[in-house]
């Protein structure tokens, strides 16, 4: 009986082993989200968001295929420099950060597409929509250990989102018709993650 208990123990343990997840953080020092969008047909207007939280976890520690992710975006942390533009996006004509303070990814897979290459497909949502998005993202140099112990990995994602999908609809046009804002918006995220 004893020596069918320590089997019994040895195979929970190991099916535990398994199925344990690697925790890796977010590092916000080292960690942005920036956007560009073409302004009245002629330029790209860019910006980024500050402050951004997130975790990843992956099946294991030196693999990110298969990893789920979710992040949590500071609407409020818009900057553009210009600190009027940056009012009238935290409006209800584009992001309304009053009413919808966090831009959320849920739900989100990593799925490997080459050498060191993935897609990463959730559950994006703006203000009061959530929709499917995909990124592109490059891993950047594999997993290192930095001067002081630590396990990191550092990731670049880049997608395009119609703004007017997630009811961004501020709608100005010029004389001619040409938006003063684009529908497009051009976003890129750089992560550097941190094990647990």
């Amino acid at each position: 009986m004893k020596n069918l208990f320590s089997v019994l123990f040895a195979a929970a343990l190991m099916v535990n082993v398994a199925f344990a997840q690697v925790k890796w953080s977010v590092d916000p020092a080292h960690t942005n989200v920036l956007f560009s969008v073409n302004h009245l047909g002629i330029s790209m207007v860019d910006g980024q968001f500050k402050k951004l939280e997130g975790a990843v976890e992956t099946k294991s520690a030196e693999d990110f295929n298969g990893a789920s992710v979710g992040f949590t975006i500071d609407v409020n942390s818009i900057d553009t420099r210009i600190e009027a533009r940056d009012g009238h996006l935290k409006s209800d004509d584009f992001f309304n950060a009053e009413k919808f303070p966090s831009i959320t990814l849920k739900n989100a897979v990593l799925k490997k597409a080459g050498k060191g290459k993935y897609t990463l497909t959730g559950d994006l949502t703006i203000r009061d929509v959530t929709k499917k998005v995909t990124f592109d993202v490059q891993q950047n140099n594999g997993i290192i250990t930095d001067p002081w112990g630590k396990t990191r990995a550092g990731f670049t994602a880049k997608t395009t989102v119609n703004r007017l999908d997630f009811n961004i609809k501020y709608n100005d046009k010029l004389p001619t018709g040409v938006p003063a804002v684009a529908a497009n918006v051009d976003i890129i995220v750089n992560t550097e993650l941190v094990k647990n």
